[in-house]
């Protein structure tokens, strides 16, 4: 997608044996690029947050793992490579799907062939990404051209929590990519942005992306929501994930799950946007086996930004003393979910609708 008119990826390889990325703990007010020179840079990008979002997590997990058989391609090194990367996010399952999918693919070549054969896969992975979001962008776009039909003349309103945009994959995004495919098409849009305490994601990422890319949009605080859907200022929610389970349960960013009780309350759809590879079959309880993120309090009680006098800073919000939680995703269960959107279509959040897409997982 756009920075400054100029089509820009999340994360690509250098000529010289790196990767970079955007990082995306300096946006909206500075676009800065970052060097992966090796494994610790990888894994230090995903646990700090320089790129977030769970398919591009999956992608740079990937490209460390890259970076490992270029510094050491045996076993053992591997080996505690995946561990490493393993650990830096609990939530996203793309995390531990790429690793797995660089494993059985380095696994069985000799040490010597395992550094190209890296670097190669994690290019295919990071292109198959750019290929699934246009195609969730294609079936998402046709929902939003449903509800544009049955009120013609008029503006689509889409409300949407934290960032699932190109931002939180290599390009197109997922929650977003429906948005941007109908722009394409001509649909009138607007965008209602939560601005996603404590990190604010909406605020500084997805309004970041919407402004590069002339859509109309308006942040709002997280608890806005429901008051705007009670007043019909609502057409449809459209959120990403971080994890589905095999029953249709989602984890998001926290505070989706009250977004997706509000919409349910007042008749809104509900849909949520994410490949295959955010699937767990593993688990048909989303509530219960879905390990939670717990981030650092200091992310509740501070905050970093632009200063009026042109400077960035960070500065305390909180009253001195207090303690804070920060659970950084909650569960919606499928109940709640009007429908899934894939790469390979629209279904509904239920064992049997994911597996009439994904018959062969």
């Amino acid at each position: 997608m756009l920075i400054g008119g100029q089509p820009t990826r999340t994360i690509w390889p250098t000529a010289e044996g790196a990767v970079e990325i955007l990082d995306q703990s300096r946006l909206p007010h500075e676009v800065v690029t970052v060097r992966l020179e090796g494994l610790a840079d990888a894994a230090a990008a995903i646990s700090e947050m320089k790129v977030r979002g769970a398919p591009l997590i999956g992608v740079t997990a990937a490209y460390g793992m890259a970076l490992a058989a270029s510094e050491d391609p045996s076993d053992p090194a591997l080996a505690a490579a995946r561990a490493r990367l393993t650990a830096t996010r609990p939530t996203a399952v793309n995390l531990a799907w790429a690793l797995r999918r660089m494993s059985e693919v380095l696994a069985p070549l000799p040490p010597a062939h395992r550094e190209a054969a890296a670097w190669a896969e994690a290019f295919i992975m990071a292109n198959e990404d750019v290929a699934a979001c246009r195609a969730i962008g294609e079936h998402g776009a046709d929902l939003i051209g449903e509800i544009a039909a049955r009120k013609p003349g008029e503006t689509v309103n889409i409300l949407t929590h934290c960032n699932a945009g190109w931002l939180a994959t290599v390009d197109w995004g997922t929650a977003l990519a429906p948005i941007y495919v109908a722009q394409e098409r001509g649909m009138a849009l607007h965008v209602w942005v939560d601005e996603t305490r404590p990190r604010n994601q909406g605020a500084a990422l997805t309004a970041f992306e919407l402004g590069q890319q002339g859509i109309d949009h308006t942040i709002i605080v997280d608890n806005a929501g429901g008051h705007l859907m009670q007043h019909d200022q609502v057409d449809l929610c459209l959120v990403g994930a971080d994890r589905v389970t095999g029953a249709g349960d989602v984890a998001n960013k926290i505070g989706t799950y009250l977004k997706a009780l509000a919409a349910k309350d007042n008749g809104i759809p509900f849909w949520v946007a994410a490949p295959g590879s955010t699937i767990d079959w593993a688990m048909d309880d989303g509530v219960a086996q879905i390990p939670i993120e717990e981030r650092s309090a200091h992310e509740v009680t501070h905050l970093w930004g632009a200063l009026e006098d042109g400077t960035f800073g960070v500065v305390q919000v909180s009253a001195p003393g207090s303690a804070a939680a920060n659970p950084a995703f909650d569960v919606t269960p499928a109940r709640l979910v009007s429908g899934l959107i894939t790469e390979r279509g629209r279904c509904s959040a239920t064992a049997a609708g994911l597996r009439g897409l994904f018959a062969e997982a």
